[in-house]
Order: C-alpha cells, then sequence, then structure tokens
C-alpha cells in the first residue's frame, strides 16, 4: 500500500451528555466522500483520541469502515504512551477492517531513540496492516529525529509513511532524501503541505478538510501536478482558515467552526474545553466567509 494526497483527520461528534454521535459522525464522512478526499484519519488528535476508551474507538472504527465501503482509505489512530495498549488498539483496529494505523510517539515517558525504535518494531510486529509514524513533537515532548524515522521505515516494511507534524522542514527533506521506496512523508501541518510536498512529500494528514474538503483537496492535488500557481492561489486564499484552525488548541477551533456549520454540537471531553466567547467570536467572523465550492469547480 502506497499512501498519498489529503487523508482528513475528522473531529469526534458528541451529544450534549459527552456521549459518541453516531449520526454525526455518518454526516461527517459524507462530507468528506462528498468533498473527494483520499482518506480519513478516525481518532487522531482532532478527533479527542485520548479521551475515548477503545470500546468507543472500535465503534467509531467500525462505523468508518462501513460508511465509506472501500470508497477512500480509512486510518485508525491507535497511538498510545504505553506499548501494551498501543498494540491492544492496533489489534483491534485490524480486526475491524480499518485500512492503515496511525502511530502517535509515546507521550509522556520521553523514551530514547533508541526506545522509540524498539517501540514501533514492537507494534509493527503485532500487526500486518500498513503503519504510518505520528511525529508531533509538541504534544509529545520529544522529537522523532529523521534518523531514527528512517531506520524505523528500513527495518518495518508495513510502516509506509510518516505524518511529519514537527514543522522542520530540514528534517522533512532529510527523510524525503533519503526514505526507502515503500515510505512516504504526508505533512502534519496545514499550511505547510505545499513546501513539504514541494521538497518531496506525497500528501498531508489535515485538519482545514474537515470544513474545505474540496478546495484544500485542489490545492493539495495542484501540488502534486507541480501546478504551482494554483496551488499558491488556494494557500493565499485560505491562509485565514489555516490561522483560525490554531487560534486555540486544536481541536477546540475546528469542532467549534463544524458545530456553527450545523454539522456537531460544540462539546469536548474534559479536559479540553470549548473556546473563550473572544475566540469564539473572531472565529464567527470566519465561518460567515466559508464556502468550500467558492474557490474551486
Amino acid at each position: 500500500m502506497q499512501i498519498s494526497g489529503l487523508h482528513t483527520a475528522v473531529i469526534t461528534p458528541f451529544h450534549a451528555n459527552g456521549e459518541v454521535d453516531v449520526d454525526a459522525m455518518r454526516r461527517i464522512l459524507d462530507i468528506q466522500l462528498a468533498g473527494g478526499v483520499d482518506g480519513v484519519v478516525v481518532t487522531g488528535s482532532t478527533g479527542e483520541a485520548a479521551t475515548l476508551s477503545l470500546a468507543e474507538r472500535e465503534q467509531l472504527w467500525r462505523i468508518a469502515v462501513e460508511h465509506c465501503a472501500g470508497r477512500i482509505t480509512v486510518t485508525a489512530g491507535v497511538g498510545t504512551n504505553d506499548t501494551r495498549s498501543t498494540i491492544e488498539n492496533a489489534k483491534a483496529a485490524q480486526a475491524a477492517g480499518i485500512d492503515a494505523l496511525l502511530i502517535v510517539s509515546p507521550y509522556y515517558n520521553k523514551p530514547t531513540q533508541a526506545g522509540l525504535l524498539a517501540h514501533f518494531g514492537a507494534v509493527h510486529d503485532a500487526v500486518t496492516i500498513p503503519q504510518i509514524l505520528y511525529n508531533v513533537p509538541g504534544r509529545t515532548g520529544q522529537n522523532l529525529s529523521a534518523q531514527t524515522q528512517l531506520a524505523i521505515a528500513e527495518a518495518c516494511p508495513n510502516i509506509i509513511a510518516t505524518k511529519e507534524a514537527s514543522a522542520n522542514l530540514e528534517q522533512m527533506s532529510e527523510i524525503i532524501a533519503h526514505a526507502p521506496d515503500h515510505f512516504a512523508l504526508l505533512a502534519g501541518d496545514d499550511v505547510l503541505a505545499l513546501p513539504t510536498i514541494a521538497c518531496g512529500g506525497r500528501g498531508v494528514i489535515a485538519v482545514i478538510s474537515n470544513y474545505f474538503p474540496r478546495t484544500y483537496g485542489a490545492l493539495i492535488r495542484a501540488a502534486l501536478q507541480d501546478d504551482v500557481p494554483t496551488a499558491r492561489e488556494l494557500q493565499d486564499a485560505l491562509l485565514p482558515y489555516f490561522a483560525a484552525n490554531f487560534i486555540e488548541t486544536n481541536p477546540l477551533p475546528v469542532k467549534y467552526i463544524m458545530h456553527k456549520l450545523g454539522h456537531c454540537a460544540n462539546v469536548l471531553r474534559l479536559p479540553l474545553v470549548p473556546v473563550t466567547a473572544a475566540s469564539a467570536a473572531a472565529l464567527d467572523e470566519i465561518v460567515a466567509t466559508i464556502d468550500d465550492s467558492r474557490l474551486v469547480q
């Protein structure tokens, strides 16, 4: 399996009582299918995975697999701060019919690079479906170095990509330059997808495409086709939305935006809380301008 293009890290909608809103989840998946994305990532950081039980994760995975029905790639976020629980999640996701796994670097423990290599190797050997590394130092407290990622890629043939959210183009370029043929680099920051693809990246796992799948998808396709003028035009048009998604911690802003667009309740699980009134006012101005058919035909 090779992975490329636009993959949306979808939010997890909740009812007012905090339970998973299954109907809203299906609607959100329909937005992605209609928007022409290449895949969705369920139970990632944007999906508030750290607050979900394994039973809830399994429910969401099965919904996504059944609803998408092979039309797009369905990737499950399964990483935790513990190798054993990550393996448990990975096995459950494979049993649910998931296409690929997104595995975040273990957080809090701060393992050495040797420990990270051992962790990803153990998960790799426990399941048979494709896997994607997820390097996000801002959340894990530790960078998964280029050297370690390349060593993992060489040792683990079912690890097919990395989601690079280090915002370090030098590191990303080093990975791209030396990666084995089976190993792709996907941008992990929406605003950096264009320069990442220009450096040889093959796509992005994105937040903005929760509500701009067609427009952001057009940007990614243009970048992958070396249509720089079109990609730059769309990049410039989307700059205010890139900034809006991170006015507070992700996924607070995108969930508020999706709520205001009528797709879900503005409910998060503690320790996450809704955006402040000041942020909501700023986001309301952004929401009023969202039209996913305006910038692309």
